[in-house]
């Protein structure tokens, strides 16, 4: 890609969160901090159940509001309504809709669609793009499922759109060995047709990877949690997506 930069800025993971200081993740405190550091946000969207996109990270509640259930389970109104546990802001949990309200444009967004099941998956495409439709400022969105990327294209969105990977090496319940080696792969950029890549630190130099690098696709990495990990990176990447540390920004 030529011009400028598609991610000029290193991204702060759901925000520039420090849970020692009551700073949560993907709170309006952390997003907040992440702009007045000079950084760009990532963050992460949910479905609730009445469909609505609200930014939070896992599919169940227990971790960060203390609550037992899934996001699912609950309405956008309830989901707003739980404090963000160990929050010294006494922060909540944020519609997309109030989240892209409050940043305003002022700094850029890489919005990860989260894998949904069910008739769920269409419908936070749908929502989202929806939402972004109107948004002033920069936004590109990702996700691990291919499925959500031609879905928020199929619903209008007309921003980049990148494909989250990894190794896909360890057996687990989620993929069979044929669909491991599909993802890993990407065999289904014909259909994905992404913009970017978002690579786990451990899957830079994956064959695919560093293809599509050299076909001009940016390329971020995550999470990258210090200096030395971020200095290891950079001849892969195009930016790193970091918590934990302060990197250095560019002038």
């Amino acid at each position: 890609m030529s011009g400028k930069p598609l991610f000029p800025r290193p991204i702060a993971h759901r925000g520039l969160h420090d849970r020692a200081n009551g700073v949560i993740e993907n709170s309006a405190s952390a997003f907040e901090a992440a702009i007045a550091a000079g950084y760009d946000i990532e963050c992460d969207l949910q479905l609730t159940s009445d469909g609505v996109p609200v930014v939070f990270h896992d599919d169940d509640l227990a971790r960060l509001t203390g609550r037992t259930g899934k996001v699912s389970d609950i309405t956008a109104e309830e989901m707003t309504r739980l404090p963000l546990l160990e929050s010294s802001a006494g922060d909540c949990p944020m519609t997309f809709a109030d989240f892209l309200a409050r940043i305003d444009g002022r700094t850029l967004l890489q919005v990860e669609l989260k894998r949904q099941q069910g008739p769920a998956t269409p419908k936070l495409a749908r929502e989202a793009a929806e939402i972004a439709s109107t948004y002033p400022g920069p936004l590109v969105f990702e996700s691990f499922d291919p499925a959500q990327i031609m879905l928020v294209r199929k619903f209008g969105y007309l921003g980049p759109t990148g494909i989250i990977t990894y190794r896909y090496e360890d057996e687990n319940a989620d993929f069979s060995a044929p669909q491991r080696f599909f993802l890993r792969h990407m065999l289904h950029l014909p259909f994905s047709r992404f913009d970017f890549l978002s690579v786990h630190h451990e899957a830079l130099t994956l064959p695919m990877v560093r293809i599509m690098r050299r076909l001009g696709k940016p390329v971020t990495t995550w999470t990258i949690r210090s200096r030395e990990d971020a200095l290891a990176a950079r001849p892969h990447v195009d930016q790193i997506v970091f918590e934990g540390f302060t990197p250095e920004r560019p002038n």
